[in-house]
């Protein structure tokens, strides 16, 4: 039996969530019968699309905020998770080339903190502001007897649900990225919303960092490196395809790191060259877990936080930067498609190479 990661000792053990999920599908895909639109994509893509005529389809996903909610309830700083929120969810939506239109929110909470609710919601405004979205209703739910946090009677989860649409013969899967296309890579702003279990457990574990503790090579306090929020990427992504962009695939890189490019449907292979320095928190998180390189690049995004699939064509590639540097995003090439009939993710300069869901050493 293979011994468990960093991550799966901290709590977040993919490989049963993985099993799990299994089962659960043999239910859930058997539900798609029911509906009276027809559902075009298998469940597993960052977002679905429902058609709702011939012509037009409605994408949805939804997604949570995770234990990032517990550095904010430790700082008691709730001003900023909404953007997260927001962006977890409409992030996924523009990958199947959908423009994002409206998002409900759920939020749970141990009990009712009217100065702390209205916090989230100025961050899921300014979320939307940024996204271009509307709220239009949502549900705060009192359930004390399930949620605990980090500060007994402050617990929360925050959960967002976004809709788009999309042309039914514009959406983006992925099948036509090519061997020899470009992977361009947009800058993360951090951590984002993901692998907050395993970097809360490595830094602020017993004699490691206080959250509220200024840390040199952050150039802030711990607790304001992991609550900045997570980069909304819509604004740029919707112009390139409202554009009309040849746009061969959209990925978003959350859990799981790089490993997301294999959800490309086409079956080809993604050679990761030139990566940018990730931000100092991540070689923090790296050097006080002791966690190989494996494990980083398989929990975390490591700077770059959305790619896209265009063609080598250096007049796509350079209105591509412009039009990120417009909406204040870097956006850089960082490798090229491969033909690989296995779909690995090789990363050549770290020598890893990525499959069923894991990095290895090459």
């Amino acid at each position: 039996m293979q011994e468990k990661d960093a991550y799966a000792k901290s709590g977040v053990d993919s490989a049963s969530e993985e099993a799990a999920l299994q089962g659960m599908l043999r239910w859930i895909n058997r539900t798609l019968e029911f509906g009276p639109t027809p559902v075009k994509m298998p469940i597993g893509a960052f977002a679905n699309v429902m058609a709702l005529d011939d012509r037009t389809g409605v994408a949805i996903s939804t997604d949570s905020v995770g234990t990032k909610l517990l550095v904010a309830q430790q700082l008691a700083k709730y001003d900023t998770v909404g953007i997260d929120c927001i962006a977890m969810s409409v992030n996924d939506l523009i990958c199947v080339g959908a423009r994002p239109l409206a998002l409900v929110d759920y939020i749970a909470v141990q009990h009712i903190d009217a100065a702390a609710l209205e916090q989230i919601a100025k961050g899921l405004y300014e979320g939307a502001r940024i996204a271009g979205i509307s709220i239009p209703g949502g549900e705060i739910a009192q359930i004390g007897e399930i949620v605990r946090g980090h500060k007994g009677g402050y617990a929360f989860d925050l959960v967002g649900t976004g809709i788009g649409t999309v042309p039914l013969d514009r959406i983006i899967t992925g099948k036509l990225a090519r061997p020899g296309d470009a992977i361009l890579g947009l800058r993360s702003s951090g951590l984002h919303s993901n692998g907050y279990t395993l970097a809360r457990k490595v830094l602020l574990k017993p004699g490691g960092i206080k959250v509220d503790q200024h840390v040199a090579e952050l150039g802030t306090t711990l607790g304001g490196a992991l609550l900045e929020p997570t980069k909304i990427y819509v604004r740029e992504v919707v112009e390139m395809i409202s554009d009309g962009f040849p746009l061969h695939g959209l990925c978003n890189i959350t859990g799981d790191g790089f490993l997301n490019l294999s959800r490309l449907e086409a079956s080809v292979g993604c050679e990761i060259t030139d990566l940018p320095q990730p931000q100092p928190i991540f070689g923090l998180i790296q050097k006080m877990g002791g966690l190989p390189d494996e494990e980083m690049f398989r929990v975390f995004n490591m700077g770059i936080g959305f790619c896209m699939i265009v063609p080598d064509n250096p007049t796509i590639i350079a209105r591509v930067v412009e039009i990120c540097r417009a909406h204040g995003s870097e956006c850089l090439r960082i490798g090229t498609v491969i033909a690989d009939d296995q779909r690995r993710i090789c990363l050549r300069k770290q020598g890893l190479v990525g499959h069923s869901g894991r990095f290895t050493k090459q």
